[in-house]
């Protein structure tokens, strides 16, 4: 499973990227966690607002930071 993290690396994206680190831990789910903060890359995945959440590519969260219990529920299949 590859869990992304779009964003240019402003403090709600390092927050995403701090509870998406914790609800992986905590599940002992086998993720890669990835940050993207390319904005070409960003746009080309159809985001126009940060930060993101990304799951195998596919986004699920925009333009918020998600509580490390809404990752949780996203990654075991939720949303």
């Amino acid at each position: 499973m590859k869990v992304q993290i779009l964003g240019s690396g402003c403090a709600k994206c390092r927050l995403l990227e701090d509870h998406a680190r914790q609800a992986i831990v905590e599940l002992g789910l086998p993720a890669e966690l990835e940050k993207v903060t390319e904005i070409e890359a960003i746009m080309a995945m159809g985001v126009m607002s940060t930060p993101a959440l990304a799951i195998d590519g596919k986004v699920k969260s925009v333009g918020r930071v998600l509580s490390k219990d809404q990752v949780s529920a996203i990654l075991q299949g939720g949303k």
